[in-house]
């Protein structure tokens, strides 16, 4: 089968494809022929910036063609998608039945990279801001494969007033199109009037303009792999809040709140009130073309390889 690795950090251009036999799956897999393979800023970001090559992983999606030892609840043939820790960015890969979820009919595997994980870590962050009916949301990285889903869902559960961070004024029109009532780009002077809560892909040095936007008592919520500090004055001042958000300890300590928030999106989604927009599928030799997409902010929804 077809593999895409790389040996040592740097751009795109470290990405190459390999051909490895197939894997077979170990105890509690599923073994999945891939169909769409989600790319994320993480995993992007790692290639660049790793000190050892980390095996390219994330959301996939496919058809079951191997049970592993001790897997019950799935069958051969089935749909489903999950994410793997190992190499996933290839034409077959083990994917545990603890991260494993059907695809439901009426739904493509395309569908289902761009909607989970993305979903679940819109949904958490969302839930972590404590949003109530009537409140004013910022988004930041809102065009991003995650961004554009938490800007639809805190339209969707009531906030007044959406703002959409964006990198550029190009994506103005696709942002506005799913629910953002005002867009601001990174580097606008003012973000406009305060919000009551503001959900942070990006961190690094957008951190502060993000706090800055918070009406007094604001909260923000900060997910991203990006880094970044928060000056305790700028806290202080307004009497604001920033909350960590991680979607992998409520998957391992909050299992129930993790199978809920999963049932909705896919609820949202297949009853059209929820759009997983995908920017682009690129084949997996054109992985490298897929990364730069990423790390040049040109993407507008999820970015997809499809094997």
């Amino acid at each position: 089968m077809r593999r895409v690795r790389y040996e040592h950090s740097g751009g795109p251009e470290v990405l190459f494809l390999e051909k490895v036999p197939v894997p077979e799956p170990g105890l509690g897999e599923l073994l999945v022929r891939a169909e769409a393979v989600g790319v994320t800023l993480p995993v992007v970001r790692k290639v660049r910036e790793a000190r050892e090559p980390i095996a390219l992983g994330g959301e996939i999606a496919g058809e079951v063609v191997a049970l592993g030892a001790g897997v019950t609840g799935y069958a051969i043939g089935d749909r489903v998608t999950g994410l793997v820790f190992g190499h996933g960015y290839a034409d077959y890969a083990p994917l545990h039945t603890s991260m494993t979820s059907p695809i439901p009919d009426g739904a493509s595997a395309v569908d289902a990279v761009a909607l989970v994980r993305s979903g679940l870590v819109a949904y958490g962050a969302l839930h972590a801001a404590r949003p109530e009916p009537g409140e004013a949301a910022l988004v930041t990285a809102a065009a991003s494969g995650v961004g554009h889903l938490a800007l639809q869902l805190a339209k969707l559960k009531g906030a007044r007033r959406a703002v959409a961070a964006v990198s550029d004024v190009g994506k103005a029109g696709f942002v506005r199109a799913l629910g953002a009532d005002d867009v601001v780009t990174y580097d606008a002077e003012s973000w406009g009037e305060p919000v009551d809560y503001a959900l942070d892909a990006v961190g690094g040095a957008l951190l502060k303009p993000a706090v800055a936007a918070l009406a007094p008592h604001g909260r923000l919520v900060a997910y991203s792999s990006g880094g970044g500090t928060v000056e305790a004055y700028d806290l202080l001042v307004g009497a604001k809040s920033v909350t960590g958000f991680q979607l992998g300890l409520i998957a391992r300590g909050q299992p129930e709140t993790y199978e809920r928030w999963r049932a909705e999106l896919w609820e949202l989604f297949l009853t059209g009130d929820l759009k997983a927009v995908v920017h682009g599928e690129f084949a997996l030799e054109d992985a490298a073309r897929a990364h730069a997409v990423i790390e040049g902010r040109a993407n507008t929804g999820k970015v997809v390889l499809v094997p």
